[in-house]
């Protein structure tokens, strides 16, 4: 953040009068559109809405692609399909001007198109027919093709042409005369090139395309495996519909890593950072309800030993430990699967194999602590039998939670759970439930 930025910053902290405003409206046209867009997401909703209102229509389209997504609804809340177009036409890319429309109540996303002009109206509905998950909606419809029977001077004639290439322009696509996709042409090799030699000398057929379904994270993962830039997307006749390119595939990068970060503590991507107190509290009830039933059934377990807890106090102040050892020993594999099964690296072929890898790395490391905290629980209690119950229950509880952590991603994906969200909260039960039952049914026994 520069130093305008600061200032505009501390001056939004304080009460946005008139004079404010004028002087925030100064100092916010002198910085760049994607400034701005990250300026207004990291700031307060009221606040945020405020500044939005400052800028005429041809500035709010030019912000409003740098803008997060989520909070694009909002700034738009108040306004006709008719307002919300005279905005959202100016906004370069229609993948970006596709996303804006889908992330706007349904009723009111039919009114813009309806709206729209033809042109853009036919790119927008092309990238509506695809969900923002895959590469269809992903995708740009702003694309340069050419044939292969062509000459390498028709291309760079054909090229000097347009006044600005399309972003992100590292290679142009060659397509029959049927409009599918055979090959591309890197941008390196047309200037290089004798511009005598034919398209189809030159084609360079190691960029495959990509269907219009495939989920963005496997189309991420192509990227960093194989160092592209740019992307093409074809549907399944093999007709080129449009291409991807890095800038989209940073942006999912960044989407799920905070997918994950989010959905360890049961938020998602809707849950507006800055969002007002009532939004916030709303949208993390669930999430705390989920983890009250839990509790409640941890509780109910340890009511069933109330007898022997009466008895043996000491297991009241050992319970914890049990419960702990278990919960973070789950987490870890739990987290690693989460993690392999994002990047791709998770198979059916090798899964059986990190099953087993987690459960010998939990029963050697129970082995360990479980003989220290043995131990010391027989040394301050002075109760070997009391020693052996949790060593035993921590190994058990440990082992348990170690192949829950590793199996609950694929089970809960299965049922078309989400693992980042549910699998924490699934996790707890288990390990509580399992650590409990293990270790006081074990002093039940011997201590009857």
């Amino acid at each position: 953040m520069n130093i305008d930025q600061n200032h505009i910053a501390e001056l939004i902290n304080q009460p946005l009068t008139p004079e404010n405003l004028v002087q925030i409206q100064s100092l916010l046209n002198e910085l760049a559109p994607v400034d701005i867009g990250n300026l207004l997401t990291s700031t307060p909703a009221k606040e945020r809405q405020q500044l939005w209102d400052l800028f005429d229509e041809d500035r709010q389209g030019e912000v409003v692609a740098y803008v997060d997504p989520e909070l694009v609804a909002d700034l738009f809340s108040e306004r006709s399909a008719e307002e919300i177009v005279q905005v959202i036409e100016k906004v370069a890319d229609n993948d970006d001007l596709a996303d804006i429309i889908q992330l706007m109540p349904d009723e009111l996303s039919e009114e813009i198109l309806v709206v729209l002009d033809s042109q853009d109206q036919e790119r927008v509905k092309t990238l509506l027919r695809y969900p923002r998950d895959t590469a269809g909606g992903l995708m740009d419809t702003d694309i340069i093709s050419v044939r292969s029977e062509i000459s390498i001077d028709v291309v760079l004639r054909y090229l000097r042409r347009h006044q600005k290439l399309p972003d992100a322009t590292d290679q142009i696509f060659v397509v029959d005369k049927q409009g599918r996709y055979t090959g591309s042409l890197p941008l390196a090799t047309i200037l290089v090139t004798d511009p005598s030699t034919l398209v189809s000398e030159c084609l360079d057929q190691n960029t495959e395309g990509v269907l219009a379904e495939l989920p963005t994270h496997e189309v991420a993962q192509l990227f960093e495996r194989y160092d592209l830039i740019s992307m093409p997307v074809l549907d399944h006749t093999g007709q080129l519909l449009g291409r991807i390119t890095i800038d989209d595939i940073v942006d999912v990068i960044i989407d799920e890593a905070d997918h994950s970060i989010l959905g360890m503590a049961g938020l998602n991507q809707i849950d507006d950072t800055l969002a007002p107190i009532l939004k916030t509290s709303r949208s993390r009830a669930l999430w705390l309800g989920a983890n009250l039933m839990t509790a409640l059934i941890a509780s109910f377990v340890i009511n069933l030993f109330e007898d022997t807890i009466e008895k043996v106090v000491a297991l009241a102040i050992l319970m914890p430990i049990v419960a702990s050892m278990g919960g973070v020993t789950g987490s870890q594999s739990l987290t690693l699967v989460i993690r392999s099964m994002a990047q791709g690296t998770l198979l059916d072929t090798n899964m059986g194999w990190l099953i087993r890898r987690e459960l010998a790395v939990s029963v050697l490391n129970g082995i360990v602590w479980a003989s220290l905290i043995a131990v010391g629980t027989a040394i301050l209690f002075n109760d070997t039998t009391l020693g052996m119950i949790i060593a035993i229950a921590l190994v058990i509880n440990m082992a348990v939670a170690a192949v829950s952590g590793a199996m609950l991603p694929k089970i809960l994906k299965a049922l078309n759970i989400d693992p980042a969200i549910a699998g924490t909260v699934v996790l707890t039960t288990i390990t509580d439930v399992v650590g409990f039952i293990t270790f006081l049914g074990m002093a039940t026994y011997f201590y009857a």
